[in-house]
């Protein structure tokens, strides 16, 4: 454990553990050591950009049995360009009227069930393009002719959204989503921006799936679009108008494709055992807590991934989950859970980006915390119904 923090007290930045999963909001992963390289490498020269890009594009072939693929800023990114490029096509005069002129198709089938926010609305990544969200049926609840009676000569595209976000009941399978698409001529973008799976969504009937690069992969900032040939190369052009803003440097490229390709050779259940792990040693930490009980559970969109959810009694306890969450995060250094659902009365434990040594840390961190009554009571409760805004509005404050 020697180390471990000389990078943070350097440039005078907390002390971090990240048990809450791949967030954007925590730097998203961390980056095994032949992605530095990688992106070291590719930092010291200059490079044809379209080529570097062409690269790219066969190494996500490869991965995902797509025809093509070009990689952007973020998977956010990703979304836009690719609803952009079925708006225009390879036309550049549309491409560069984007997004004040949308065209005779500007409208963007979505399920209600999937308009999520992902520390921005997915609504917003559709409006970018100048495009219009065109909701189907109601939050839990959406139907086979809903989505047929929507595909109308209006829409460019249809978005199909996998996230642990979104509703996941009641919601028109991807499969059968593809298929109601497919037989309107309609193309299907799916955002599969946190997802393991490279290869399912395209062989369920996805035309484009993007992904992000920096979360499971493991590698820098970035975002990967796969897919159809043809939509592609429309999303890839757009770069000459709304995806200016939305730019990938050399180095993030270099880092991808190193990222991928140690996704080929990583040893996924070695992995996944040092995960299990940590959730056994947090699991026996907590047993006996009076207020407390834990249980392992599997990750909401099929990943192969468990979590621990910490349910508190806050009767028993004397604070509820916000506030050990809260206190926890008040540390040095600081351990930051799982906290979107607090309000339910748990948060989770994420073990997925654990560094040596960490589990043990997090393990006493909570009997401590869970012990410390005046802590509890003083303890600001975490406030994630509000999307983390207040870290926005508060920066630069003083």
């Amino acid at each position: 454990m020697t180390g471990m923090w000389d990078w943070h007290d350097a440039q005078g930045l907390s002390r971090v553990i990240n048990v809450s999963g791949t967030m954007t909001g925590l730097g998203a992963s961390v980056t095994a050591a032949p992605v530095q390289q990688a992106v070291a490498a590719a930092m010291g020269r200059f490079v044809k950009m379209h080529e570097l890009q062409a690269s790219a594009s066969e190494v996500i072939a490869r991965l995902t049995g797509a025809e093509a693929g070009f990689m952007t800023a973020s998977a956010s990114a990703g979304v836009s360009l690719s609803l952009a490029g079925c708006m225009t096509g390879l036309n550049p005069g549309a491409a560069e009227a984007l997004p004040r002129d949308p065209g005779q198709t500007p409208n963007v089938v979505v399920q209600m069930g999937h308009l999520c926010g992902y520390g921005a609305p997915i609504s917003q990544a559709v409006e970018l393009t100048g495009g219009a969200v065109r909701s189907i049926g109601q939050s839990t609840l959406c139907t086979d002719y809903a989505l047929e009676a929507a595909l109308d000569e209006t829409v460019a595209a249809a978005l199909y959204v996998v996230s642990h976000h979104v509703v996941h009941y009641g919601q028109i399978p991807l499969r059968r989503f593809a298929e109601i698409c497919h037989a309107r001529g309609v193309p299907v973008v799916v955002d599969a921006a946190s997802e393991y799976d490279l290869r399912g969504f395209l062989a369920a009937g996805a035309d484009i799936v993007i992904y992000s690069g920096h979360k499971f992969l493991g590698g820098p900032t970035s975002g990967i679009v796969a897919g159809r040939r043809d939509l592609v190369r429309a999303g890839y052009l757009q770069n000459i108008g709304i995806g200016r803003g939305m730019k990938i440097g050399k180095e993030s490229i270099a880092g991808a494709i190193a990222a991928l390709e140690a996704w080929e050779t990583r040893d996924h259940d070695g992995i996944r055992a040092r995960e299990r792990a940590a959730l056994d040693l947090w699991t026996g930490a907590l047993a006996g807590i009076d207020g407390v009980a834990a249980r392992i559970v599997p990750d909401p969109t099929g990943n192969p991934l468990d979590r621990l959810e910490v349910h508190v009694d806050a009767a028993r306890l004397g604070a509820g989950a916000g506030s050990v969450a809260g206190l926890l995060a008040s540390r040095d250094p600081a351990i930051i859970v799982r906290d979107h659902e607090v309000e339910l009365g748990y948060f989770q434990l994420d073990p997925c980006n654990l560094l040596p040594g960490q589990a043990e840390i997090v393990a006493e961190a909570l009997v401590t915390a869970l012990s410390d009554k005046a802590g509890l009571a003083q303890a600001a409760p975490v406030d994630a119904r509000n999307g983390g805004v207040a870290g926005y509005l508060n920066w630069g404050a003083v």
